[in-house]
């Protein structure tokens, strides 16, 4: 398991050089620049903070300074944001979206096991095709749409929740949370079951069956563990996905994290802020899919030898 840990990790390495290097000069080739606004600066103050930000400077030098200060730690400070650099960004806005993802995934793995579970249990009734058809609306409806939906709904005509904030009022938590974990609560749902499926066609649920243990004991003590391994595996491109994905959602209900950030430094042209949160965020799903790797192997010990 070391081993294949350690294996993870080198290709890793690679893959943030490849990933920093690619969006620092899309991002210089964009046009437009950070200075840029809707009332023109003077000539004079835009040189002076171009030498400031060594805007200045060749195009290679600029991009061995930055990667050497990504090395000690030091993402450079944020071209919109006087006096606040990259890293305090991040550390604000983190938390936030860290607590959208967490109850994101809470939903979608309550929503998608429990779906995916009876489906397998009663396969070809009702309570297998109505599950994998709401299960393949979810997977085709994007957050874009499904959150403002949702806002229509339980927010504006029914006034059940709020329809935007975050720790501000009593209820803003669920609507975002449902918006961004019902993809993964529909992908989760067709994963489960078919896994469910096949562990429950094994040899050995039969004999568990045979031995006249309840169909409660033979799903939870014997097919539950092996049923959920296409879960797990999931689960690391699953939270990377809801990070990612939670630019989106955190635009449409105006969450004050990382997402909202992101967009913004995209809009402004923000160098700094675009390269450190694109680095951070690859590091993040690198680190889960790790997590996800590493829950497997555990829970499928003949998963080590490949």
């Amino acid at each position: 398991m070391i081993r294949i840990i350690l294996r993870r990790i080198l290709i890793a390495i690679p893959v943030l050089i490849i990933v920093a290097s690619i969006t620092f000069f899309l991002t210089r080739l964009a046009p437009g620049g950070p200075f840029d606004a809707e009332k023109k600066l003077p000539q004079e103050v835009i040189d002076n903070l171009n030498e400031v930000y060594n805007l200045n400077a060749p195009l290679y030098e600029q991009f061995f300074d930055y990667f050497s200060n990504i090395l000690v730690g030091d993402f450079g400070p944020s071209f919109r944001y006087p006096g606040r650099t990259v890293t305090e960004m991040i550390s604000t806005g983190l938390p936030v979206t860290f607590e959208l993802a967490f109850y994101a995934i809470l939903f979608a793995l309550f929503i998608g096991l429990l779906s995916g579970t009876i489906a397998a249990l009663k396969r070809n009734t009702f309570l297998d095709y109505f599950p994998m058809a709401v299960a393949m609306l979810g997977i085709c409806v994007p957050t874009f749409l499904l959150g403002p939906f949702l806002v229509l709904i339980f927010g504006i005509n029914f006034e059940l929740l709020p329809v935007s904030g975050w720790d501000t009022l009593p209820g803003d938590k669920v609507l975002p949370s449902i918006t961004l974990g019902a993809a993964y609560a529909a992908y989760i749902a067709r994963l489960g079951r078919g896994g469910m499926i096949e562990i429950l066609g094994q040899d050995f649920i039969r004999t568990a069956r045979a031995k006249g243990l309840t169909e409660r004991q033979v799903v939870i003590n014997h097919a539950l563990q092996g049923g959920i391994l296409p879960v797990v595996s999931f689960l690391g491109p699953a939270i990377a996905g809801l990070l990612a994905g939670s630019f989106v959602v955190e635009t449409i209900f105006q969450i004050p994290g990382l997402g909202k950030f992101y967009v913004e430094a995209a809009f402004n042209r923000d160098y700094t802020m675009i390269l450190g949160t694109t680095i951070f965020f690859s590091a993040m799903i690198i680190f889960f899919n790790l997590v996800s790797d590493i829950l497997v192997l555990i829970l499928n010990p003949r998963a080590r030898d490949s």
